[in-house]
Parts: C-alpha cells; sequence; structure tokens
C-alpha cells in the first residue's frame, strides 16, 4: 500500500523497474525509475523494492531508520537479478590504429572527480612505481587492464586487453584495445561514480540492503 497515516505508522513499499518514471507514486504499478528518486521518497520503516534490470546510479541514502522495527530496506524483488554499477556504456569509440580505439569525453562527464585523473591511493596500497587510476574499461562485463603509457596500449594485443588515459584541463581521452572487434558494436563500459551504494553523511544507521549485484565503481583502494 502506499497509503500513510500522519504519524507514518503504515509503512510504505516503493517499486523501481527500468520502465518506470520517478514521477509516478511507486506502486507495483507505476513504478519509479531510478532507485535514488525512492530513497528520496522512503521514510523510516519503509521498503524499496527493485526489479529486474541494470541500474546506473550512485545510491545516496538521504536518511537511516529509527529502530531495528524501523529500517528503510533497500532489496532486490523475489527471484529478479537486479545490477547497480558505478559505469556508463560508452558508444562513440573512433578507430585509432590497428586494434586501438579513443573516446574523448568532457571531464564535466564526470561529474566534481575524475577517476582518470585521480591516483588510487591508501593504506597498504603498492603502487610498484607507476600511476594507477580508479577508473577501468570492461568489454562485455570483462575488466581491461591498464597500461602505464600510450606505447604499452599501441603494442599487439597480449593476453590481457589494456587501456590508458589521458585527461587534460577540459577532456579526458581514453586508449583502449579491443582484439578484432569493433567496441561501438559490442557492450562496452567505464568507470564514472565513485560509489554505487554509499551515505554521504554520516551516521545513516539502521538500513538493510540485500538481493543487489554492485559493481564497476571507481572506488578508492579503501
Amino acid at each position: 500500500t502506499n497509503e500513510k497515516s500522519d504519524e507514518h505508522c503504515v509503512s510504505t513499499e516503493y517499486h523501481v523497474a527500468t520502465n518506470g518514471n520517478d514521477s509516478n507514486p511507486g506502486t507495483q504499478a507505476a513504478p519509479l525509475c531510478t532507485i535514488q528518486r525512492a530513497a528520496d521518497l522512503a521514510q523510516p520503516g519503509d521498503i524499496i523494492t527493485v526489479h529486474e534490470g541494470v541500474y546506473h546510479e550512485h545510491v545516496n541514502p538521504p536518511r537511516g531508520g529509527e529502530s531495528d522495527t524501523k529500517r528503510i530496506v533497500y532489496q532486490a524483488a523475489t527471484g529478479e537479478k537486479v545490477e547497480i554499477k558505478g559505469s556508463e556504456v560508452i558508444k562513440n569509440w573512433i578507430k585509432y590504429q590497428d586494434d586501438v580505439w579513443k573516446v574523448i569525453l568532457p571531464n564535466s562527464y564526470f561529474g566534481s572527480i575524475n577517476p582518470y585523473s585521480e591516483l588510487i591511493s591508501g593504506g597498504w596500497f603498492d603502487s610498484k612505481g607507476r600511476d594507477h587510476h580508479p577508473g577501468a574499461v570492461y568489454l562485455n562485463g570483462e575488466w581491461f587492464d591498464e597500461a602505464d603509457g600510450l606505447d604499452k596500449v599501441l603494442e599487439p594485443v597480449g593476453t590481457n586487453q589494456m587501456w590508458f588515459a589521458h585527461a587534460d584541463r577540459h577532456n579526458t581521452t581514453i586508449f583502449a584495445q579491443f582484439k578484432g572487434v569493433n567496441p561501438n558494436e559490442q557492450m562496452v563500459e567505464i568507470n564514472v561514480r565513485w560509489t554505487v551504494f554509499y551515505p554521504e553523511e554520516p551516521g545513516m544507521n539502521y538500513i538493510t540492503v540485500r538481493g543487489f549485484t554492485l559493481r564497476q565503481a571507481a572506488t578508492q583502494w579503501a
């Protein structure tokens, strides 16, 4: 039900589906489109049920529950596969040389932090004398290795396909090896968001998250 008393004694179940609309009320018949919209609406005691599909977003819960009996629950619908990804699908690759393709993206595409200019850092992280970035390139879900220079990407493709990125003041250029395939005809993704499900404000208690696959975020080492 989506009926509530003034004191919010009756819990609400919000539904999210890839074919939904964030202007909908969030019922099963009229679901929302993003998990974030449901998070913005949910109050202690409510349930957010996400239906099958891939959701490219960062879920930032604005509030938590009040107790073990008044949690905010985020759950995948029973028996349905739900993925939340920090990546985006990229289609505008340009042939560069041999099996190497490139794409140029404005730095604004990545928001306030660019995972292709920031370095991986943190306790126990061994850089092995070279730069490592939290960005990544994926071909049909397979993770490429980061090269330590464009010259390595221009070499013949070895066991693992590689990528290299360069960011200037305005744009980020990503070079990647796609052996024998046109990346514009495949599922190619790059890391864009730093987190997938993460409250930006501390102290968010009594939140339950279950049933999701969370992947392809540009996380720091920690």
